[in-house]
């Protein structure tokens, strides 16, 4: 009974895998959009980071936020407020599956679970760092990613 329930397990796994795969949401395409041309985008990496909030939201398709089901992110806000998304997907970025994006973008459907002042010590940098270059679902993923950053 107990190998049944295991298979069972590992079958439901690799669905979910295959649905995370196909609904990664928000980033996942070929095509990217940049708000910051390269010497801006140099000047965000090395800002200092004053607050992070670890934030989650549901996947494309799903309307709640269970963690294994949802996609998650760590907003940061700098010295002058404006706030930054950090989060991390497949193919999210050209050289890079962990990217930045302007807060502005992010949907209503993100929630914050956690809080954490870091008092300038880290920079956007370091955290895009934290979060890895390549994404794996099942050993480096956007939630890996996300605590790597928080407690870094």
């Amino acid at each position: 009974m107990s190998s049944c329930i295991t298979l069972l397990c590992a079958l439901l796994l690799l669905l979910l895998g295959l649905s995370v795969e196909a609904s990664s949401g928000e980033g996942g395409s070929t095509t990217h959009s940049y708000d910051l041309s390269k010497p801006s985008l140099t000047q965000l990496y090395n800002s200092p980071v004053f607050k992070a909030e670890l934030m989650k939201r549901p996947l494309n398709g799903f309307s709640f936020t269970l963690a294994p089901l949802s996609h998650s992110g760590v907003r940061v806000t700098l010295a002058d407020g404006s706030q930054w998304l950090v989060h991390k997907g497949e193919d999210y970025g050209v050289s890079s599956d962990t990217v930045v994006v302007d807060a502005r973008h992010m949907s209503s459907a993100w929630q914050v679970f956690q809080t954490c002042n870091f008092h300038g010590t880290k920079t956007v940098a370091d955290l895009v760092a934290a979060g890895g270059t390549d994404y794996s679902f099942f050993f480096d993923n956007c939630l890996m990613a996300t605590q790597r950053m928080m407690t870094q």
